[in-house]
């Protein structure tokens, strides 16, 4: 059985009030490069990670990975705490996780029926 946008409409509820339009286009086009994709994907799957982690674990300099966390934490899509010299970034809106599920069922093979 094949989903129609039609069908598709009656099974979801539509953004409709200008403003969350606006703030869901800006977090999309922040969360849109797949750097910063990765990274937030990196993020969920633990409570936080320091930005030398994330270096390490997305392989990029740590002046690329602070440029994109830069992006992300001016979205309000990351949060961050400083403790001594290290800053530690987390996922700072729970619905980002939900929205990075719905992109994976959307379009990772492994989902796919």
């Amino acid at each position: 059985m094949s989903v129609t946008a039609e069908n598709l409409q009656q099974q979801v509820e539509l953004i409709t009030r200008e403003e969350d339009i606006h703030h869901a286009a800006r977090s999309l086009k922040a969360m849109a490069h797949p750097l910063r994709l990765k990274i937030l994907c990196l993020l969920g799957s633990t409570s936080e990670f320091s930005v030398q982690d994330i270096v390490e674990q997305v392989g990029t300099s740590q002046s690329n990975i602070s440029q994109h966390l830069s992006i992300l934490r001016d979205k309000e899509i990351l949060a961050s705490r400083k403790d001594a010299n290290k800053v530690y970034y987390r996922i700072g809106d729970p619905k980002i996780l939900k929205l990075i599920g719905a992109l994976r069922d959307a379009f990772c093979s492994a989902n796919r029926t």
